[in-house]
């Protein structure tokens, strides 16, 4: 036996199972140790599980300190190795994340709970993919068992939820000793990971946040259950791209070759698929198509098998032809191409001219949400207009913190993830400050007589637009400060929202003051501004 780990009281170990012919684990303990029924009554327990992603234990022997436990040896990487190179893409962190929260929502409906997940307990293998080890048996040897357990449901579910922070940031936010550096605190609490990582989609840190911290996000409630975190990840979850389709079978070089029976192709031809890339099955084994030449592998009348299997010798058939092109077809497809090109060009034409000709009045829908507050400004031509850049705007302090300075052009570019606010413990920023702000900086004066802004976070938030000529405040908490003008009301603002002015006032600045967040924070994908200019 090899040693593979050790710790206070037991050792484990990398044996060779002799009957079957395979490597298992072998759990022992030295003399004395004082948790050997926990341990073993944990294992019993976790022996009833027959879930493929849970490391199988496969005997328990509790004679005293003879006592051991033989387990499946399970390889490939723990998630402390798949992070050493750096955090993992977020589609990849949720696919590991929810298949190891389905396999402990399996063992919890029969019974059975981890209670000592950590970055070292989730494996990742190339034959089976996600692996969870020592169900039960981590904690009973930590001395953290179910006897312990206030609530093994939750206890699991704040450590899946460590997990996936641990993926998405590299750190590690939980109290247990492992080899990836502690996550930041401050006020010991652990930040939400989007505000360790700007590559976190707002959506899984949502998650994140809900099941580590025990709160609600943007009126979600809290995650309480592996279960419910596996359906939560399941909503949120960005695809996982689709691995590269198997080249087909090289054709046959040798037309003639006939099968022998039974399934050999990679098994040395005996009768399964042929070497030469035959595509048909045959009465009593495999043959490749007749005809002297090889089959197409798109075209099923080219798979036809002359002869019999069992080893007697195909015919061939003619070589494939591919189907003749219809040149008139495609003559008459490129004249009704053309046509409907020029109608689409006159069409735009008249339209542009209709629009000139009247002055640039429009309709004043913001989609779902828009205010009803008037009509806007139409005086000149009302065009979009196009931001110079956008930036976090937080008056608090004498040196104001950006919030999401990453991300906070990306509501003027339209790039991904959106902006959005710190997480507040309430709806009015924990009363920390009166309000909090996202500024668009237009390059010059404009008159703006709407702003549709997107926002993405569930609920009403109260917003007002104000206009200014300058950025420069006073360090407080006092606003509205000088020089900033307000153009609308106060508004309950949600989804696709459009702020219209109906006096419009020349200036540089256009901020978004929000005085209440719902659920405590919003987030922000795309602004449009329309309006004149006022040079």
């Amino acid at each position: 036996m090899e040693q593979a780990s050790a710790g206070t009281g037991w050792t484990l170990w990398k044996a060779q199972d002799e009957t079957l012919a395979r490597h298992v684990s072998v759990l022992t303990f030295a003399s004395g140790f004082p948790r050997i029924p926990e341990v073993v009554t944990a294992a019993r327990a976790a022996s009833r599980l027959t879930d493929p992603r849970l490391a199988q234990v496969f005997d328990v022997e509790d004679a005293g300190d003879q006592a051991y436990i033989v387990m499946e040896w399970v390889s490939g990487d723990t998630l402390s190795d798949l992070l050493a190179e750096g955090p993992l893409d977020p589609a990849r962190a949720c696919a590991v994340m929810a298949e190891a929260a389905a396999a402990l929502a399996g063992a919890h409906a029969a019974g059975q709970a981890h209670l000592l997940l950590t970055p070292q307990a989730l494996r990742w293998t190339r034959s089976s993919g996600v692996k969870i080890t020592g169900i039960g048996i981590d904690a009973a040897l930590a001395g953290t068992g179910l006897a312990n357990a206030s609530d093994p449901a939750l206890t699991d579910t704040r450590d899946l939820a460590g997990l996936l922070y641990a993926a998405l940031t590299g750190y590690w936010p939980g109290e247990s000793v492992t080899t990836l550096p502690a996550a930041p605190r401050t006020d010991g609490e652990v930040p939400a990971p989007r505000q360790v990582s700007a590559d976190v989609p707002a959506n899984i840190d949502a998650v994140v946040t809900r099941a580590l911290h025990q709160r609600a996000v943007n009126q979600a409630p809290a995650i309480l259950t592996p279960a419910a975190f596996a359906e939560a990840l399941a909503g949120v979850a960005p695809p996982v791209p689709l691995p590269e389709p198997a080249p087909l079978p090289r054709p046959a070089s040798r037309p003639g070759q006939g099968g022998q029976g039974g399934y050999g192709g990679a098994y040395g031809n005996q009768g399964g698929w042929p070497q030469g890339g035959g595509y048909a099955p045959s009465a009593g084994g495999y043959a490749p198509s007749g005809g002297g030449f090889p089959p197409d592998p798109n075209a099923p009348s080219t798979w036809n098998v002359g002869g019999g299997g069992g080893g007697g010798t195909a015919t061939w058939q003619r070589p494939y032809q591919p189907p003749a092109r219809n040149t008139g077809s495609r003559a008459l497809i490129g004249v009704v191409v053309v046509l409907v090109l020029v109608a689409v060009a006159a069409a735009a034409w008249v339209l542009s001219s209709g629009l000139r000709n009247g002055g640039g009045g429009g309709s004043q829908g913001g989609g779902q949400g828009s205010s009803s507050q008037g009509s806007s400004h139409q005086s000149g031509n009302v065009t979009v207009l196009q931001p110079k850049g956008g930036q976090s705007f937080n008056i608090l302090g004498s040196s104001p913190t950006p919030e999401d300075p990453e991300d906070q052009n990306n509501p003027i570019t339209g790039k991904t993830p959106a902006w959005q606010t710190q997480h507040y413990s309430s709806p009015d920023f924990g009363q920390l400050k009166k309000g909090d702000g996202y500024l668009i900086d237009m390059g010059h004066d404009v008159k703006a007589s709407s702003v549709e802004v997107n926002l993405d976070t569930p609920g009403a938030a109260a917003a007002q637009l104000y206009v200014s000529d300058t950025t420069s405040t006073t360090p407080g908490n006092n606003w509205p400060q000088p020089g900033f003008t307000p153009v609308t009301g106060q508004s309950q603002a949600s989804g696709d929202y459009t702020f219209h002015i109906t006096n419009p006032k020349a200036g540089r600045y256009i901020v978004i003051w929000f005085t209440s967040l719902p659920g405590g924070s919003e987030s922000i994908s795309k602004v449009t501004v329309k309006g004149t200019s006022a040079g």
